[in-house]
């Protein structure tokens, strides 16, 4: 990573810890994150959508300014613009694994 990159993501990580600020829960799995991700990025994650991350522009630029650094190539093709407003039974990332059982909706005379 470079220093810059690095730089982005102290910004990224101390950004989140702003927002995560009085919850000990998050406060410790960010601050653990880099030690070992497996164990933390799933605790992070529920955390950040539990507090709205994705809506708070300044959070979001600065991910993308990381993800801009560490994955130009993807940053460009578009990658990492994902609209699913209105979608269901939805998977976004990669290696990921799903079922969905979709049932036939009532009838009218239900």
């Amino acid at each position: 990573m470079t220093t810059m990159a690095t730089d982005a993501y102290s910004g990224l990580k101390a950004l989140v810890l702003r927002r995560l600020r009085g919850e000990p829960a998050a406060e410790v799995a960010l601050e653990r994150l880099d030690d070992n991700p497996e164990a933390w990025q799933m605790a992070l994650r529920a955390e950040l959508v539990r507090i709205g991350a994705g809506e708070d522009e300044q959070l979001v630029a600065a991910a993308q300014e990381v993800l801009g650094m560490l994955d130009a190539a993807g940053t460009r093709s578009g990658r990492y613009q994902v609209d699913a407003r209105g979608a269901q039974g939805l998977l976004i990332g990669d290696q990921g694994h799903q079922s969905n059982v979709f049932n036939a909706p009532p009838s009218a005379t239900d």
